[in-house]
């Protein structure tokens, strides 16, 4: 372990929307945040070739462009941004200690925790190529689904967010088959009678992907078996897209602060507090629900304004500043 110990007014866990957002108003409030980035810079949205929905980019700007954006913006305010990973915290005591990259010790007053969560995918070779390579793999129907208006694409998925990102899709393409793993929907019931009663969208139980085919650049087809009869034959689709939940990153955070079943930490209902004071979640590391870029940069504007009040309240010579709020 590091001999000397690091005292930070405020450490951001994680980058991404949230995370440099809440770096973007923590520095302005004279906060002196500290942004960790985490194993994957920028978050998931380094992955998505094409963003469209986020405010301020009327011509769309592609997810790893946009996050160097936000990046050089937090850095304009004087964020220290950093590389590494946080790997253990202790928020028993009054002052929260994390530990970065196993090694180096931080105090902090305050910490922001937007470590956002992880798509599940189904770990094929040919699935993994083409969404590395833009090509036509998501697990966004909502983010991406807008690129693949009247043609057809396959979609993964028997639970409430497949349905939902299923007959989002209805809407733009000309046909949507879902492929679902067992003989019935894990699905409620008005969920999955929504996907049933549109006529474009084609349900294929007992059905599982077996290949992601394409030309080298994007997709043109899926491969798919019967796990009953072991048919094979293609479904040709120039999208696919895989709805078979996230996980939250949050694993480092488990017995510490208060999580739901699946994961995601618990914040008190209107704010970014957690069970513990001065620790405040931002992004889809509390969020199940919305899952977007825009969403994830208000909870983190919400992180920074709470953890600049807790700090004012607990230190009388620390002033609320008045730019944060312009």
């Amino acid at each position: 372990m590091s001999e000397t110990i690091e005292r930070l007014k405020c450490l951001i866990i994680g980058s991404g929307p949230a995370g440099y957002t809440a770096a973007i108003y923590a520095a302005r409030a004279n906060m002196k945040p500290v942004l960790y980035q985490g194993v994957q810079p920028g978050g998931q949205l380094t992955t998505t070739n094409e963003v469209e929905n986020f405010p301020g980019y009327p011509d769309g700007i592609t997810g790893p462009e946009m996050m160097i954006d936000l990046q050089k913006q937090a850095e304009r305010f004087e964020t220290d941004v950093r590389d590494g990973w946080v790997t253990k915290v202790d928020f028993s005591g009054s002052v929260h200690k994390v530990w970065v990259n196993d090694t180096k010790e931080i105090h902090c007053d305050t910490v922001i925790i937007s470590t956002g969560a992880s798509a599940k995918y189904l770990g094929l070779d040919s699935e993994q190529k083409y969404l590395k390579l833009g090509g036509g793999v998501s697990a966004c129907a909502v983010c991406d689904g807008f690129f693949y208006r009247n043609q057809e694409v396959v979609i993964v998925g028997a639970g409430d967010s497949a349905c939902e990102e299923a007959h989002y899709l209805s809407k733009l393409c000309k046909k949507v088959t879902m492929l679902v793993r067992r003989d019935e929907f894990r699905a409620s019931k008005i969920m999955a009678a929504r996907v049933q009663n549109t006529e474009n969208i084609d349900i294929l139980f007992n059905t599982e992907t077996d290949e992601v085919l394409g030309d080298g650049q994007v997709v043109t087809s899926v491969r798919v078996f019967n796990n009953k009869t072991q048919e094979k034959y293609e479904i040709p689709a120039t999208g696919f897209f895989v709805a078979i939940g996230h996980k939250p990153n949050t694993d480092i955070f488990k017995d510490i602060l208060n999580l739901d079943e699946t994961g995601y930490i618990i914040n008190v209902p209107g704010t970014s507090k957690t069970n513990i004071e001065g620790v405040f979640v931002s992004g889809d590391a509390a969020d199940h629900v919305y899952r977007q870029a825009v969403t994830a940069a208000g909870t983190g504007c919400m992180a920074a304004l709470d953890a600049e009040r807790y700090l004012a309240a607990k230190d009388s010579s620390f002033e609320v500043s008045t730019s944060t709020y312009n």
